[in-house]
């Protein structure tokens, strides 16, 4: 499907992959649309939705600059996906209730962390000098996220929200292990801290922008270069962290299923991050807020919700979505809405045939508070093309 709407309110155009989104995140988008460093057009991915600042499913190409809070905290947010050797015949609902619980004890979820901070080690060792080094010109970080050694901890941990481990089938019966999760705390508390400071040195530069969230820091601005090395650093992280978990699950799965083998790793994709890129003919960073990177013959991972079908998709390269396209399906309704309006038993409804947690602590991830996956995917046909599409009979949430 071609470009949905076109907003042309701002310095430059907005193109827009669907043709419902809400009144708030459209202003949002014309709001970035009149940044003096925004470069040709902003692309708005179908699943796009009301976000802090810069709106979820926004790609934003920018010279010379880059806006941290379109990044986020959650920063390296993304996704990780393995193709196993066992297939639906392996996969008894009792077996799948024996698994849910081992991943659960395995891999620490919600507010929890692993108790020993020589637990993932070998992960840990490549970050150690990379955040002493941001973290002596940046204390206030460390007062942000608590306890020093709190990123040890967490690396190989899920956290909270939207993040997830799933057991998927896809279409030919072959199972899959999906998660879905990022830089946990140390991201956060790095994301929230240039945040504020881009905000700062804004204003005392008597800068003026249309939302105080759209503060951003210029090349050769004072903490411009801090930035790129800090959110650089958790990108990795966010990184390292999916592929500890998803070792974490296979090891869990093991204790009890059949032998298997992974006979394919799809990617291990962000979908909140920065990178130097080149489009239309300039160098620019590209931000990518709840979108991934869909470059011609690029592998990437589209979750649904609890209850609907996720895919596996392959990139078309499409030059006006600055080769990108959905992290998913979006919300369509607030995390407060959604408890106001579903109940318990509508859970149990929308996630029938998965082993999933089904109580009031997940209802503001009940399936109904997302967007239609496939209307979200239909309207990005000429984005990416489907490789696999996968439906979950496990789910383990935050």
């Amino acid at each position: 499907m071609p470009v949905k709407q076109e907003l042309q309110e701002g310095r430059v155009p907005v193109k827009i992959y669907t043709g419902e989104i809400e009144p708030e995140a459209r202003q949002q988008l014309v709001n970035i649309s009149k940044l003096p460093i925004v470069h040709h057009h902003v692309a708005a991915m179908p699943d796009v939705h009301l976000g802090i600042g810069a709106t979820v499913g926004s790609v934003i190409p920018t010279v010379r600059a880059i806006i941290p809070a379109a990044v986020g905290v959650d920063i390296g947010c993304g996704m990780i996906a393995s193709r196993l050797s066992l297939t639906g015949n392996d996969l008894e609902e009792k077996t799948l209730r024996k698994v849910f619980g081992q991943i659960e004890r395995d891999v620490p979820v919600g507010f929890n962390q692993h108790p020993d901070a020589k637990a993932r080690s070998h992960a840990i060792k490549p970050f150690r000098k990379g955040l002493e080094r941001i973290l002596e010109r940046h204390p206030g970080i460390t007062k942000r996220v608590g306890k020093s050694s709190s990123w040890v901890l967490q690396m190989g941990s899920l956290g909270g929200g939207n993040h997830f481990i799933e057991l998927c089938l896809d279409e030919t019966d072959a199972a899959w292990v999906m998660l879905h999760s990022g830089s946990r705390g140390i991201g956060n508390a790095i994301g929230s801290y240039f945040i504020e400071l881009a905000k700062k040195d804004l204003q005392r530069a008597n800068v003026q922008v249309p939302d105080r969230d759209l503060a951003y820091f210029q090349e050769g601005a004072r903490h411009f270069d801090d930035y790129v090395e800090a959110v650089g650093w958790a990108q990795d992280y966010a990184r390292a962290n999916r592929a500890e978990m998803m070792d974490l699950v296979l090891e869990a799965l093991r204790r009890h299923l059949p032998s298997f083998e992974v006979t394919q790793e799809a990617v291990n994709c962000h979908h909140n991050y920065v990178e130097r890129e080149r489009h239309f003919g300039e160098e620019v960073w590209l931000t990518r807020k709840g979108a991934i990177r869909a470059r011609a013959g690029e592998l990437g991972i589209i979750p649904g919700s609890m209850g609907a079908r996720s895919y596996i998709v392959r990139g078309r390269g499409n030059a006006d979505a600055f080769d990108s396209c959905a992290h998913g399906a979006g919300r369509r309704m607030s995390r407060n809405a959604a408890r106001k309006h579903f109940s318990v038993s509508d859970l149990i409804e929308q996630t029938r045939n998965v082993v999933c947690r089904k109580d009031e602590g997940v209802l503001d991830e009940i399936p109904g508070a997302y967007k239609d996956i496939d209307e979200v995917m239909a309207n990005q046909s000429d984005l990416v093309e489907v490789v696999h599409t996968l439906k979950q009979v496990l789910c383990v949430k935050g």
